[in-house]
């Protein structure tokens, strides 16, 4: 079961790991998150980022997700690739966090092309205009009608 560790920007990668344990009714294991503050300094951060990854790592290698490519954290995730051992993945987010979990017993391959896909697949718009409400031809009635919901 490959590790995963979450990189990014405070309080998100924490934030992503207790949404994790809300889907999951409990903490997955091998889940860690390392939130980057404003002021880190990037070489304390790499050396943490190295040490929880060593906690993590199993057989079939570990995932390292960060959310901007080119930003900081993902700066420091990059310095964590190793081919054939880990994998790092930049624009995180939960259906990608969650397709990880879903399928971490995978080789690692496949493991980050299901998350990459996860991701992908859980950005798309929501309502009347939708892509998958004009295809299955199920209009958004409240919608249509100017219903707006207020909780």
């Amino acid at each position: 079961m490959a590790g995963i560790l979450i990189i990014a920007h405070a309080p998100l990668a924490s934030a992503l790991r207790d949404c994790a344990a809300h889907v999951y009714c409990g903490p997955p294991e091998r889940l860690g998150a390392i939130d980057v503050l404003p002021d880190a300094e990037p070489a304390a951060v790499l050396a943490q980022a190295r040490d929880k990854l060593a906690e993590l790592i199993e057989a079939n290698g570990a995932l390292v997700l960060t959310d901007i490519f080119g930003a900081t954290p993902a700066n420091i995730a990059s310095r964590l690739a190793d081919p054939g051992r880990v994998r790092v993945l930049a624009g995180v987010n939960l259906p990608m966090l969650v397709r990880a979990i879903c399928y971490r017993s995978e080789k690692l391959e496949q493991l980050a092309a299901k998350a990459l896909a996860g991701g992908a697949q859980g950005v798309l718009q929501v309502g009347s205009t939708a892509v998958q409400n004009q295809v299955a031809n199920h209009p958004d009635k409240y919608a249509a009608e100017g219903y707006h919901h207020h909780q």
